[in-house]
């Protein structure tokens, strides 16, 4: 049987639960994420320990040796402490078995073999032990070095038994096919597994939504979101998970005049996002253990660092792009004159929002984020079609606030028409908008606006209490600015307040 102890399991904390286990008579295993990705190349700092026997136990005879506190989660079976920048989490091994209303197991105690088997998939069921007589010995009783250098997701056990157990494994089956790919080396979900999935799609609905929401987030932060929902469509699972994306599929047809595929088109604008953000970000630095080369395995070129939880800005703009043109099915209308519209999507895609986010248990102040870029991303555009005034800009400025960074680059995103002349115009006419946004604001300081003139100002000039006269004034301060009628400043909108308050019947006092 072969051995890695080079490089991998020369952490001291390694040696530290071989010496116990040895000393109290059990075997104890690394297994999971932290072997998979050793061979992939970035061993990770978090570590799974399985124990035959017990975990609680265990991990407090590591904490007493290595003078770590030791955090116990009972209820789980499990105990963690961290050790040298590592975080160490022990569990004894067990089987597992399931009732068809819930996806809590009735846990048994058990060995290696039954710990594996209870596993999702065959690349996260190895192990390396942690035994004296074969230290760093792989076992790997299905196969799952040999699914890792053939980019295969697969299950254990039979996949109607994995996925009818904990539905959850559906989603993150779509998820580790998604994140463990690069372009060299795709992984793919075996056939069997995907039948499987469309069986027990109706399964998900056992799920609480957080649960789904961290899959889907977990989704949206790899390098590939787009081929975790086409896979999550193929699957069976986009309607049981986010329907509205599915009524995005399919192209509609008359008089031979059809409309693009708007889901194709959706996850198109959210690949170009992703890349627009790669490209923007600094470096990615380096897990820090990532200079150990990758345990070679045959087939396997250029498998790229994979962390199991991404650290990446800008999850929110990827649900933007995700859900921009949600509102098309409800607005699609076929003219003669015109073909396909669908106008006002923009609008009924905004309000969707927050009953995807409601129905997801996603943060609200997220919600409102995601809200005002659906709402807002015609906006460039339009201005791109049109002379691009500084009224209109301002405006632009004024609506996005903080967030007009973010909408430009969702915007730009969302330019995917096959018309390279097409294309090039509109690009070269954004490029002037972008210029445009920067001089203006420069100028105007319009992005986050404050209103130079406030409700207690007008109320000691005019001698009033609060009344509807005091917002029609500020009001219209406000629009005089946007429109360029007067300067961002307290001195010319206090001019033109006094200049207009007659109009409402205010005379200073």
């Amino acid at each position: 049987m072969p051995t890695i102890t080079a490089q991998f399991l020369d952490r001291p904390i390694f040696r530290i639960v071989s010496e116990i286990a040895a000393e109290r008579g059990v075997r104890a295993f690394v297994i999971g994420g932290f072997v998979r990705d050793c061979f992939l190349g970035c061993p990770r700092s978090d570590i799974d320990i399985v124990v035959e026997g017990s975990g609680i136990d265990f991990a407090r005879a590591v904490g007493e040796r290595t003078h770590q506190h030791v955090s116990y989660f009972k209820n789980f079976g499990t105990a963690m402490l961290h050790f040298r920048g590592d975080e160490v989490e022990f569990v004894g091994a067990r089987k597992e078995s399931y009732r068809r209303e819930s996806r809590k197991p009735i846990v048994e105690n058990g060995t290696l073999e039954d710990d594996q088997l209870r596993r999702d998939f065959t690349i996260n069921a190895m192990a390396f032990s942690l035994q004296a007589e074969d230290f760093g010995a792989l076992v790997d009783p299905f196969g799952g070095i040999r699914d890792l250098s053939d980019g295969i997701i697969r299950t254990p056990l039979d996949p109607d038994t994995t996925y009818s157990d904990d539905p959850l494994r559906m989603l993150r089956a779509v998820r580790f096919a998604a994140r463990l790919s690069t372009p060299e080396h795709p992984f793919t979900i075996v056939p069997e597994s995907m039948a499987s999935m469309r069986r027990m799609a109706d399964r998900l609905k056992i799920l609480s939504c957080e649960r789904i929401a961290e899959e889907l987030n977990k989704m949206l932060l790899t390098d590939h979101p787009a081929m975790a929902f086409r896979l999550l469509d193929e699957a069976g699972l986009l309607g049981q998970v986010l329907p509205e994306l599915l009524a995005l599929k399919g192209v509609e047809t008359v008089d031979g005049r059809g409309h693009k595929d708007n889901f194709a088109h959706s996850l198109a604008v959210l690949t170009n996002v992703v890349q627009a953000q790669i490209t923007a970000a600094p470096a990615r630095k380096p897990d820090r253990d990532s200079d150990y080369p990758a345990i070679p395995l045959e087939g396997v070129q250029g498998v790229k660092e994979t962390p199991e939880e991404p650290k990446h800005e800008g999850l929110w703009l990827r649900w933007a792009a995700l859900l921009h043109d949600i509102g098309k099915p409800a607005s699609k209308r076929y003219e003669p004159s015109q073909g396909w519209t669908f106008h006002g999507h923009e609008v009924i895609g905004a309000r969707m929002v927050p009953k995807i986010f409601d129905r997801l248990r996603l943060p609200q102040d997220e919600m409102k984020y995601v809200q005002k870029l659906v709402r807002l991303h015609l906006r460039p555009i339009a201005l791109v079609d049109e002379e691009v005034t500084d009224s209109a800009v301002r405006r632009l400025l004024f609506d996005a606030g903080d967030d007009i960074d973010d909408l430009m680059t969702l915007c730009n995103a969302d330019i995917t028409s096959k018309n390279e002349a097409k294309v090039a115009r509109i690009r070269a006419n954004f490029e002037l908008v972008k210029r445009k946004l920067v001089e203006v604001e420069a100028k105007d300081a319009i992005r986050n606006f404050k209103n130079p003139i406030d409700g207690e100002y007008v109320m000691r000039v005019y001698g009033i209490p609060p009344c509807s006269q005091i917002g029609q004034l500020k009001e219209m301060v406000k629009e005089a600015i946007l429109d360029g009628v007067i300067g961002n400043n307290f001195e010319e909108a206090d001019a033109y307040m006094r200049q207009r308050a007659p109009e409402l019947g205010l005379h200073e006092v």
